[in-house]
Formats: structure tokens, C-alpha cells, sequence
């Protein structure tokens, strides 16, 4: 995907940014853009891999890719933004005037992100946002429309600005900062008539919420449980709307600290079982941990008749055992069905499930910004098409550890007929 460095005569705006670009200190307005496992199931994925490296060099469509599910459709319903992408050797210090090493400009936003990586991987993709009717905006929808994803949705501001982040991307330490100006003005349930929210529910397959605009989320997280609908919620950290939204979620993807700041127990396992047991509606919670993989707890679909319980501490020490440490690639190991337990928490039955990160060299880590969204991505479509939890979770891993391998949220993402994602389809 291409993108457009700054703009020639680019006049000073309300919202611009002082940037010192290889060497030259440069004014620019918001520019517009373009557009489980067992260890038999282990070695025949290492197999599949090496033969999926060697195929790496052809860019001919890979004939044992299957085809994305029928007819699924994804709603999404949340950020977007434009992502101004600074790399800088090391983070500034207070007061501090460093120079970029490169500068990319970029559609981003959680929600406009995950159903790129949606689309890209063969989902029909609908967004529900609001932009501004400036040059951002628009080129925010051609990008959108570039990869696929049906912007008819998104509502347009004749005035305000479009949302935009600056994001500093550390060399030294593979991390990035950033720093978001929301849209203005804001979304609010009104923008969307009930005639727009009902054409994109129509023949929706899940819907998805980052509980960036939780108020009009909310109403069309209502609509979308009455026809019974799954949703997906990102909890990515404490939200206004988030507690509402939560009770209507079928499935949860969250950042590594949310479980415990929001249930207060003493470890991720213990408020995993403290969030099925809250949310009563919830068929599974996966935690990412990021280069340490991630750890899902799914619900059983009927309790288990067995009187034993395993504590779930024991039980993740367990599995951090048993998975294989050696590969570079992500796997999966997991649990029987069992009765799970948390000590003052109480016992839910289900399945745990330990997944990895992908091992990326040093020197091919680039950027992770929106791998969280891509992973999300990949999950809509594990859902969608089927795949078991140890399936799908290496497979959201790959797509990820695909998309931290360029600069950028969305430069990364691959296709479904990626070589790199053939081993964890078939």
C-alpha cells in the first residue's frame, strides 16, 4: 500500500507539527492520504512452515489457501485516525530536539485497523466512524475503500477535523508512543439513523467494538443482541461505555493489564475466571501478552459433571511447561474441560489455552504499532470461518508478528494468500 510524504506548499494549520526530517525542520499540515498442540501437531506445522518459506519467492496465488468464509460479513464500530509515524533512534529526553530517521503518514484508528487486517484476510468489512469532510478525511476513505473495507457507513462532518496521532516509534527499544487528537466533533447516536444502523447489521456474521464511541456502540450493540449477533469487544484499557458494552460481548480480546484493573483480583489467570464469572454471556477472554504470546480461557458449553477442581494458576504453570520453546513460530497447548478455579474468586468450567508469539528476529522487528489491531483482525476471522481456539490463536499470532515487520499499523498486514500464513490454515 502506498503512502504520500509531505505535501510541496503545504501552508501552516491549526493542526500541524514541527518535525526534523532528515535534517531539515518541517512545517506540515495534516497531509492527505492514498490512497494447542500436541507435539505431533507441532512438527507437521514446523513442516509446513519450512515448505511455506521456500514458496515465500513466488508471488502466484497459493492453490491450498482455502477460501474465506461464505457470505461473512464484519461490523465494526469505532477509531480511525490519520497515523503520522515518526522513527527516532531513542525517545527524546525532556526539551529534547531529535531528528526522525524516516516519516510515514498512514490511515490508522483500532477499529478502521482490525477490519483492514479483516479484509485483507477475505472478510467483507463494514465501519461505522466519523471523519471530517477535510483532506485527511477523504483520503482516510480512499485508503479504507483501497483495501476493501465498505465506508458507506461512516458518517461525514461538513466541518471540525478528522482524529490524528502521532506516533514515535523507538528504534532502541522496538516500542512506539502515541499521541491521539480525537475528530471534532465527536460521534454521537444521532449521526447514525436507524435506517444506516439496520443496513449495516443486514446479514452481519459478528460485530466488533475498541469502545472508542461507546455511546452510538452501545445502541447498535443493542440492536445487534436482539438479532443475536455475536460481538466482540476490545477492552483495551478502562473506557467510558465499557461496562455497558462488556455485558453484550460473546467474546473479549484485551491488553495484558485490563483484566486485573478491572476485576482488582491478584493475577491475570484469577481475574480471566473473575471476568467469565461476571459476565455471564461471555464465551471466551483472550489476554495478549505480547512477545510472551497470549492465554485464553474459554467456557465450557455445559459444566462439567466432575467434582475435582484445578487451580488455574497450577494449571498455567503447567502449560507454560509443556509448550515448546525451541520453535520460532506461534503454537498452541491447552487444558482438558475441566472446573476451573481461582482461590476468593470462585470456579467457572472450561478450557485454558497458552498461546505464542512469534519469534521475529531483531533485525526484522520494525514497528509495533497495531499489532493488537491485526490480532483482532485475525480473530474475526478465525470466528467466522470456524477454527478451533488451537487454530486460531498461532494463527492471530502470525498475522500480528506479520504486521510488526513494516512501518506502520497497516503496511504489514497480509493477505490470506500470504506463504506466511499457509502452515496455520490448513
Amino acid at each position: 500500500m502506498s503512502h504520500l510524504g509531505l505535501p510541496p506548499n503545504t501552508h501552516m494549520a491549526p493542526h500541524s507539527t514541527s518535525l526534523c526530517f532528515s535534517g531539515t525542520l518541517c512545517f506540515a499540515r495534516l497531509p492527505p492520504l492514498p490512497l494447542f498442540s500436541s507435539s505431533a501437531i507441532s512438527l507437521r506445522v514446523s513442516r509446513q512452515f519450512t515448505r511455506s518459506i521456500r514458496m515465500s519467492s513466488s508471488s502466484s496465488p497459493i492453490d491450498s489457501v482455502p477460501s474465506p468464509p461464505d457470505n461473512a460479513i464484519v461490523l465494526g464500530c469505532g477509531g480511525i485516525a490519520v497515523d503520522f509515524l515518526a522513527t527516532v533512534d531513542s525517545y527524546p529526553q525532556p526539551d529534547d530536539k531529535i531528528r526522525t530517521t524516516s516519516l510515514k503518514v498512514q490511515g490508522g484508528g483500532n477499529a478502521a485497523n482490525a477490519l483492514t487486517c479483516a479484509a485483507r484476510l477475505g472478510l467483507t468489512s463494514r465501519l461505522i466512524s466519523k471523519v471530517a469532510n477535510d483532506s485527511q478525511g477523504k483520503g482516510m476513505l480512499e485508503e479504507l475503500e483501497a483495501d476493501g473495507v465498505d465506508t458507506s457507513f461512516l458518517v461525514v462532518s461538513k466541518e471540525g477535523n478528522s482524529p490524528f496521532t502521532y506516533v514515535i516509534v523507538d528504534k532502541q527499544t522496538k516500542t512506539r508512543t502515541c499521541i491521539h487528537t480525537p475528530g471534532d466533533p465527536p460521534m454521537l447516536p444521532a449521526d447514525l439513523s436507524q435506517s444506516s444502523m439496520l443496513s449495516a447489521l443486514e446479514r452481519a456474521s459478528i460485530v466488533y467494538f475498541d469502545v472508542r464511541l461507546h455511546e452510538t456502540a452501545l445502541v447498535i450493540a443493542k440492536e445487534a443482541g436482539r438479532k443475536k449477533i455475536p460481538i466482540l469487544v476490545d477492552a483495551e484499557k478502562k473506557r467510558d461505555g465499557l461496562d455497558d458494552l462488556l455485558q453484550f460481548a460473546d467474546y473479549v480480546v484485551c491488553t495484558a493489564k485490563f483484566p486485573q484493573v478491572w476485576t482488582e483480583a491478584s493475577s491475570t489467570p484469577g481475574a480471566l475466571i473473575s471476568m467469565l464469572l461476571r459476565l455471564p454471556k461471555l464465551k471466551f477472554v483472550i489476554v495478549t501478552l505480547g512477545e510472551e504470546g497470549c492465554l485464553m480461557l474459554e467456557r465450557a458449553s455445559k459444566d462439567v459433571l466432575q467434582s475435582q477442581e484445578t487451580d488455574i494458576e497450577s494449571l498455567v504453570e503447567t502449560l507454560t511447561h509443556r509448550k515448546d520453546s525451541t520453535t520460532t513460530f506461534p503454537t498452541c497447548v491447552s487444558s482438558e474441560t475441566t472446573n476451573l478455579k481461582a482461590d476468593g474468586i470462585g470456579t467457572v468450567s472450561g478450557r485454558l489455552f497458552l498461546g505464542t508469539a512469534e519469534k521475529i528476529p531483531p533485525e526484522e522487528l520494525l514497528d509495533t504499532t497495531g499489532a493488537g489491531d491485526a490480532f483482532i483482525g485475525a480473530v474475526l476471522y478465525a470466528i467466522c470461518a470456524g477454527m478451533p481456539p488451537e487454530k486460531m490463536l498461532p494463527f492471530a499470532a502470525q498475522v500480528a508478528g506479520c504486521s510488526c515487520r513494516a512501518l506502520g499499523a497497516r503496511t504489514g498486514l497480509p493477505h490470506l494468500t500470504d506463504p506466511r500464513l499457509v502452515p496455520f490454515l490448513v
